[in-house]
């Protein structure tokens, strides 16, 4: 019995390395029986011309899973592409820390399958969304699984700013900007701006200053359901800018309103058995590996 039997491959098309590693995919799934859609853009790096080529938009309802070969940005990019559709995503890890991505390139035959078949553990995301309010009118907006980040663009100058929380006041600041994270964000600019690294289902938001002028400004957890305000001061010199999963660039002037909330659709990803955050960021930030002190059977 199988959990899955139409899947979608989808790749980063700046990574060379991505063209092994959708060969193999390619095989592992054929040999099973699978029906394989492979993503239009993708499948230029397929050396198949019978394959069965569909747009992203084209997934809901004809795939049941999709696997992403790349980085952490190539799933930051199909999350925010396939939100509406529900797809569950499973990631091949073709970048560097792979937060997103579970399984290596050479465990691709062993590990793929077993989830296939079932024996797979789920995390649900929830998205940020970013809405751009003008003399009260929306002027832009943007969705981020990562982060929603205020800061100048390319100037070198502090911008000022007002944070709000449920339309309450909570501080003024003059700093480099701000970054705020969903629990899936915290393992990254937040992590780096000095925020706390949140379990990845929390219902939470962490709000991160960037170099403020003042020492006692310190990282927010916040409800994952909070309503958060940016309002941009008058007097800055700069053009700050909104920035999702450092993707999308939302220019903002003085005076703006940047709302910030929990979007309205989720992603779900899939994970290998066994898959533990303790241990990713054990791999992937260097923390210390056990000093034998108990052994498994006296805990």
């Amino acid at each position: 019995m199988l959990a899955f039997r139409r899947i979608g491959l989808m790749a980063s098309l700046d990574v060379p390395a991505v063209k092994e590693s959708l060969g193999t995919l390619k095989t592992v799934l054929g040999e099973a029986g699978l029906d394989v859609i492979i993503e239009e853009r993708t499948a230029g790096l397929v050396d198949d011309t019978m394959s069965v080529v569909r747009s992203i938009s084209e997934f809901a309802g004809a795939v049941d899973l999709a696997i992403v070969v790349g980085g952490d940005g190539s799933m930051l990019s199909a999350a925010r592409k396939m939100a509406a559709s529900g797809i569950p995503l499973l990631g091949i890890n073709r970048g560097r820390l792979g937060f997103l991505t579970d399984i290596s390139p050479e465990d691709i035959e062993r590990r793929v399958m077993p989830v296939i078949r079932g024996e797979y553990q789920s995390t649900r995301r929830f998205m940020l969304e970013t809405t751009i309010i003008r003399d009260g009118r929306v002027l832009d907006s943007g969705v981020a699984l990562n982060e929603v980040v205020l800061h100048p663009g390319k100037s070198l100058r502090m911008i000022e700013f007002e944070l709000y929380v449920e339309d309450e006041f909570v501080y003024s600041q003059r700093s480099d900007g701000l970054v705020v994270a969903t629990p899936t964000g915290s393992t990254a600019y937040a992590l780096s701006a000095g925020g706390p690294l949140l379990f990845p289902e929390l219902d939470a938001i962490v709000v991160v200053p960037l170099n403020p002028h003042t020492l006692s400004s310190r990282p927010i957890a916040l409800h994952g359901s909070a309503r958060i305000e940016l309002r941009v001061g008058q007097r800055n010199e700069v053009m700050p800018q909104i920035t999702c999963d450092g993707h999308k660039y939302l220019g903002v002037r003085p005076g703006d309103r940047v709302h910030i909330a929990k979007h309205a659709e989720a992603i779900k990803l899939i994970h290998p058995l066994g898959n533990s955050f303790y241990s990713v960021c054990r791999s992937k930030l260097g923390w210390g590996s056990r000093l034998g002190l108990v052994s498994d059977n006296e805990q």
